[in-house]
């Protein structure tokens, strides 16, 4: 929001010696947040002023229209200026840069000679001055504005303080002259003129200015239509009123759209002209029908939506409402009869419609922040004074107000509230005085102790005491609170779960992998991706009311899709060898999902009322997922890479399992058993025990391929609140004893799990085994078909004595027989 100081000047009252820094001290003090100020008077340097076109003299033989002006500066002789514009004529008075003047982006003005004549300065138009961006002529100032070579800073808004505010979208009354005139008279304590007030309204006959129908009073509470006639479609607009939408960045267009855009800047009230002769019928205000088109002003022809707000006649659709009218109801240089609209509309639908759209204008960002609703009618008053005054217009007595706008509720809030939030003491008079400067009715009950307020229209953010509260700090100072910090609760650390995560979250990160924090949100075409069918639970996702993306609605039930497309988003941006983790909630639901109740937030809720709210939530484990691409060993001068496989995966997992205290059994889940998006070959089951908690393997072929990932893609998934917490782990003891190394290979059949095997070798090798390891896999012709060979290195060790080899040779044929007697493994080679 834009705005000059002088503007502002006109609403309230303001110190005469205000610098820049004092207004910007000013806005900051009552929480406006100022994003640049502009001091307009500086862009132009040297001689800026007035003249007045004594002769034209046509230049001939040239291959564009040049004049050569003689202009009345002041001086003694009139200047000869060189000028290319067509729109001014002898005797007009215009704005003349001097030689030694600089105009914005450095131009400097000096005298030269140019189509064979001196120019002795240049005429200016409103672009080259910085104050529009104007450029189809230059300015012509109206008769009797000043006298040839008077200062012309004033004249075009070049003397003048400009302010840009973010306002925050709480703040929407804020978007508009009054509303920061209001703020600024709180700050500085300024009498205040509310622009609204001094409007005299339109009494009306009680007849309509034109039919209304109003079909949806959620959607459009309030719609007010007064009617000018006989408009001069000619009519220029002011000279101040240009400079003034100027400085608010809005271009001008004709005298009825800029007195429109004038008072939405000055009122914050957004309106509407029609041309009346271009109307048919009642206008009805209704949500679109499937299938309705509307061409708009700016000559797109948009697909409406049910769900969009719209003004129809006899013909059809006619505008989108509070948003961009339409085409074909617009005025034009053609338009005499004007129908001046200003109502109020839902902020929520406004702002689903801008966003359908991709259609911001400064309407609708005024409308969705919210929009005082009673001063429709004012507005239209002060529309149609204007447009009677400046183009000649008559006003028709007549007005259309169709009216069902509920009062504000009141909000009722302890006097002592602000005083308990701020920890400095506000008196009840204090309190009330705040509030009742803001424009709320206040009444104070309970012998004092609490206060019923009302708030004002304007202040549509005001429903909850913490908002009162708020308004109290604000304008009684934030610099009156002091800075103190809490003193921090003793505490007891980490629970034994955190502590676990960032164990889990270390390891991995120690093996080389990279942690990556996505988004949890999740879409049907993502899980069709993966392959993931129809009836799995991991298909009930918990949808989002409001969503960032309409093709990611839901929340995650799996920490892979999300995990999988920054993959594909970091090799899209040239790298190759990736491997990523990470650690996460997924959200599972155990039933239908159901909302919970609005709660209040001027105090923590009730306990029994946070148990029920808690209870409608879904489920949400903590999962931890690894996903690898690449080669998992570089190659380089010390040899060949080797490309990542399932083994990796199932490894990541083993790294994160241990780093939570806990040893996985894996064991093949192929055919029926495998798991989307794994291979169905290659995916391995995780177990605790008889627990599965999670898989890990290489990608299904087909998920490589939607997904635009490289071929073999591994990935493993665990769920760590599934991982039981260990006991206190205890020290082991250490035998100062050599050990004994013992190899055994065992062929086996090539179904046999390899970590069933080491079972039975651990179970059978007895007290004396200290570890056991797989360190070959072979399949050959000379084992036979559907045979292998498993080779594990054997460590023996007594914690009392050196073992001699008949002991450690026992312990290991013991080893054997079991592994012999349960899976008819027999020694290789023997």
């Amino acid at each position: 929001m834009r705005v000059p100081l002088s503007w502002l000047r006109e609403h309230v009252d303001l110190p005469q010696d205000l610098t820049a820094d004092g207004l910007e001290k000013a806005l900051v003090k009552v929480g406006l947040e100022v994003e640049e100020m502009t001091d307009a008077g500086a862009s132009v340097k040297g001689p800026l002023v007035v003249g007045r076109v004594e002769s034209i003299e046509e230049l001939q033989g040239l291959k564009k229209p040049i004049r050569y002006c003689l202009v009345d500066v002041g001086g003694e002789q009139p200047q000869g200026i060189i000028c290319g514009a067509r729109n001014f004529a002898e005797g007009d008075l215009v704005v003349v840069a001097l030689p030694g003047a600089v105009l914005p982006g450095g131009f400097a003005i000096a005298a030269r000679k140019t189509y064979g004549h001196i120019s002795n300065g240049m005429i200016c138009s409103a672009r080259e001055l910085g104050v529009s961006d104007e450029h189809d002529g230059i300015i012509v100032l109206p008769a009797g504005t000043a006298e040839p070579g008077a200062e012309a800073r004033p004249v075009v808004g070049l003397d003048d303080v400009v302010v840009e505010i973010n306002v925050t979208p709480d703040r929407g009354y804020c978007f508009s002259v009054r509303g920061i005139a209001r703020e600024l008279s709180h700050s500085l304590g300024g009498a205040y003129r509310d622009p609204v007030a001094a409007v005299v309204p339109i009494d009306g006959d009680g007849t309509e200015a034109y039919r209304i129908d109003v079909r949806d009073s959620v959607a459009c509470d309030r719609f007010t239509a007064v009617a000018v006639r006989g408009v001069d479609p000619a009519a220029p607009t002011p000279q101040w009123m240009k400079a003034r939408l100027a400085v608010a960045g809005i271009r001008s267009i004709s005298l009825p759209v800029d007195i429109t855009n004038y008072l939405m800047i000055e009122t914050g009230q957004p309106m509407h002209a029609w041309d009346l002769e271009r109307l048919t019928g009642p206008l009805v205000v209704r949500r679109a029908a499937e299938g309705e088109t509307l061409t708009t002003l700016d000559g797109v022809k948009r697909a409406l939506h049910p769900q969009d707000i719209v003004i129809a006649d006899d013909t059809g659709v006619v505008s989108l409402a509070a948003v961009m009218g339409g085409s074909t109801t617009e005025v034009s240089a053609t338009t005499v009869d004007v129908l001046l609209e200003a109502a109020h509309w839902d902020p929520l639908s406004v702002a689903r419609t801008i966003r359908r759209h991709k259609l911001p204008s400064e309407a609708g960002k005024r409308y969705e922040r919210g929009v005082d609703p009673q001063i429709t009618a004012a507005a239209c008053a002060r529309a149609a004074a204007l447009l009677a005054e400046h183009g000649g217009g008559t006003v028709d007595p007549r007005v259309t107000d169709v009216y069902a706008v509920a009062p504000p509720a009141p909000v009722t809030m302890a006097l002592s509230r602000p005083s308990e939030l701020a920890g400095i003491d506000y008196t009840p008079e204090r309190v009330v005085e705040i509030l009742t400067m803001i424009g709320a009715s206040v009444e104070v009950e309970d012998g004092g102790a609490r206060a019923v307020v009302t708030p004002p229209s304007w202040r549509l953010d005001l429903v909850d005491p913490a908002d009162l509260v708020e308004e109290v700090l604000r304008l009684d100072g934030y610099d009156r609170i002091p800075s103190v910090l809490p003193i921090a609760p003793p505490g007891s650390g980490l629970t034994v779960t955190q502590r676990r995560r960032r164990t889990v979250s270390r390891a991995l990160a120690d093996a080389g992998f990279t942690e990556a924090l996505c988004y949890p949100f999740v879409g049907a075409a993502t899980l069709d991706a993966l392959r993931i069918p129809a009836g799995d639970p991991r298909r009930d996702l918990v949808l989002l009311r409001n969503p960032l993306s309409e093709e990611e609605p839901g929340m995650r039930t799996t920490l892979l899709p999300p995990l999988l497309g920054a993959l594909r988003r970091n090799l899209g941006r040239g790298l190759r060898d990736l491997a990523l983790y990470e650690l996460g909630t997924v959200f599972l639901p155990d039933g239908p999902v159901r909302v919970a109740p609005a709660a209040g937030v001027d105090g923590p809720p009730p306990a029994e009322e946070l148990r029920g709210a808690e209870a409608l939530l879904p489920r949400q484990p903590w999962h931890v997922a690894a996903v690898i691409a690449g080669d998992a060993d570089p190659a380089g001068w010390w040899g060949p890479g080797r490309p990542a496989d399932w083994a990796d995966a199932v490894d990541a997992a083993r790294v994160a399992a241990e780093a939570a205290g806990v040893t996985l059994t894996v064991r093949a889940a192929a055919g029926p058993d495998a798991v989307a998006p794994w291979h169905p070959g290659r995916c391995a089951a995780l177990l605790v025990g008889d627990t599965v908690v999670g898989h890990a393997g290489e990608l299904h072929p087909a998920v490589c391929a939607a997904l635009d990932l490289p071929r073999r893609t591994v990935a493993m998934e665990l769920d760590l609140d599934a991982l039981p917490i260990p006991g206190v782990a205890t020290a082991p003891r250490l035998s100062g004893f050599p050990t004994a190394l013992l190899d055994v290979a065992l062929v086996v059949d090539a179904a046999v799990p390899a970590g069933d095997v080491e079972s039975a070798l651990t179970e059978g090798a007895g007290e004396l085994l200290e570890s056991v390891r797989l360190f070959d896999v072979y399949e050959g012709a000379q084992l036979g078909e559907g045979r292998k060979s498993l080779a594990y290195k054997l460590t023996f060790r007594a914690p009392d004595r050196t073992l001699t080899g008949e002991e450690a040779l026992a312990a290991r044929d013991a080893a054997v027989a079991v592994v012999a007697d349960r899976f008819g493994a027999v020694l290789r080679g023997a």
